[in-house]
């Protein structure tokens, strides 16, 4: 129990009715939060457009391309089962910091060694793995962050989640343009020094505006009672996620339907894009009508969107942001066609994460949100590298109508999963006790 201040003991005496006065909002240290992760994901989109260019200008091989694709989505499953544990032991905010800073270095490394001693394909591809390893603790320290710093804001969690997912949309968009800039006026190797710079912008943000003690942060000084969880490791963290019907559900299906995307995004758009509509080019324009609805997408939720968010607003979003391109692609759309049901498909979307964000932050006790997401986030990225490898293949063995078909039926039976999975009847109660501040009783 708090103790009365004096001006209410003095109320309490004389007999005054007694007001109480809100805690003043102070939205500085989430805005500081969200901007820093800004900076720190727009390099991480800078980073996926001008490392693969540098492996063509050096080698002239797409396979080696292709092994950078590898070693640097491998890592994010090594860095998000591991991250987590490391992230609830020391700190969100510390292991951002950290994070960021390692992740500039790893970065700056390259053009470094370009430019003096030289840069070996093998040299480039452990740097590489090393900034894949970095990336996820410090996305997940930000991340867990999120519910304690809309607290101060005095923002409700589903708000604070849909900009959250908005700043994910904007820092995709933004970071990848200003790759597309940087590589074509100045070179890759620039673009990574800019990176670099983002992920210290970042670390600099969260070092100057992020309160040091953060809610339930148990790192620093653990309570007697929450020692044992601040103890555990990754397994404790799959325990809970393995204990909880609606997280396993919701890690299942993003992780099959990541490895769709994986394939679309790698393979299939860009085929689509060549042999189909008959100009690369086209590719970008895709993209980018995509991202701008997700974007749309993630800033509606945060607005109005949590109203709805049940089974079957989840459920209608997985199916229009993945059974409806797929399957408009394989009917052969135009572009005048195919870029406003990408747009359309992104708005569905943007939609998804934040509402995945707040169920877990209503399911996940604050001791073990890092490791939970950190578990969740190598589970979601596991198939990925698979996924691209196998739509490649279909696509060479089956050709890319047929396997666009399969996509859009496979995405048509995982999306509609929701309805009819009782796994999923939580959600809208997860939500509501991310709402409330008080977790699920698991």
């Amino acid at each position: 129990m708090s103790e009365l201040t004096e001006t209410e003991g003095a109320r309490a005496d004389t007999g005054a009715p007694a007001r109480t006065t809100a805690a003043p909002a102070r939205r500085l240290p989430i805005l500081a939060n969200l901007a820093a992760a800004l900076f720190s994901l727009g390099g991480n989109a800078i980073a996926l457009v001008a490392l693969p260019i540098i492996a063509l200008t050096q080698t002239g091989s797409p396979l080696a391309a292709g092994v950078v694709g590898v070693f640097a989505t491998v890592p994010l499953v090594i860095g998000g089962a591991l991250g987590g544990v490391l992230v609830d032991r020391f700190g969100y905010r510390l292991s951002s910091i950290v994070a960021d800073l390692a992740s500039a270095v790893t970065v700056l490394a390259i053009p470094i060694l370009h430019a003096t001693v030289g840069l070996p394909f093998g040299a480039m591809l452990a740097l590489v793995f090393l900034g894949g390893l970095l990336d996820p603790p410090g996305d997940t320290a930000k991340t867990s962050m999120t519910p304690d710093l809309a607290k101060l804001a005095n923002w409700p969690i589903e708000r604070a989640a849909g900009a959250q997912s908005a700043v994910q949309r904007t820092a995709m968009m933004l970071g990848a343009g200003t790759a597309g800039a940087l590589v074509a006026f100045l070179g890759p190797m620039p673009a990574l020094i800019v990176d670099a710079g983002g992920f210290v912008v970042s670390a600099l943000l969260v070092l100057c505006f992020v309160p040091r003690r953060l809610g339930a942060e148990g790192a620093d000084e653990p309570d007697a009672d929450d020692a044992p969880a601040s103890r555990g490791g990754f397994m404790e963290g799959l325990r809970f996620v393995a204990s909880s019907p609606l997280l396993r559900a919701i890690v299942l299906l993003v992780t099959l339907t990541n490895a769709i995307d994986a394939a679309g995004m790698t393979v299939l758009k860009p085929l689509y894009a060549t042999e189909v509509l008959g100009d690369p080019a086209q590719l970008g324009f895709m993209f980018g009508c995509f991202a701008a609805g997700a974007l749309t997408g993630s800033v509606l939720f945060g607005a109005i969107g949590h109203r709805f968010s049940g089974r079957l607003m989840f459920a209608l979003c997985f199916l229009v942001a993945g059974t409806v391109p797929y399957l408009t692609m394989a009917l052969g759309a135009p572009v005048p066609v195919l870029l406003p049901v990408l747009a359309l498909s992104g708005l569905a979307a943007g939609a998804i994460n934040p509402m995945i964000s707040t169920a877990m932050y209503g399911l996940i006790p604050d001791g073990m949100r890092a490791r939970v997401f950190g578990v969740t986030t190598a589970g979601v990225a596991a198939t990925m590298p698979l996924g691209a490898f196998l739509g490649g293949l279909a696509a060479e063995q089956a050709g890319l109508v047929p396997t666009l078909v399969a996509c859009a039926a496979l995405y048509l039976v995982l999306a509609s999963s929701p309805l009819y999975l009782r796994s999923f009847s939580g959600l809208r109660s997860a939500s509501a006790a991310a709402e409330s501040s008080e977790p699920l009783p698991r």
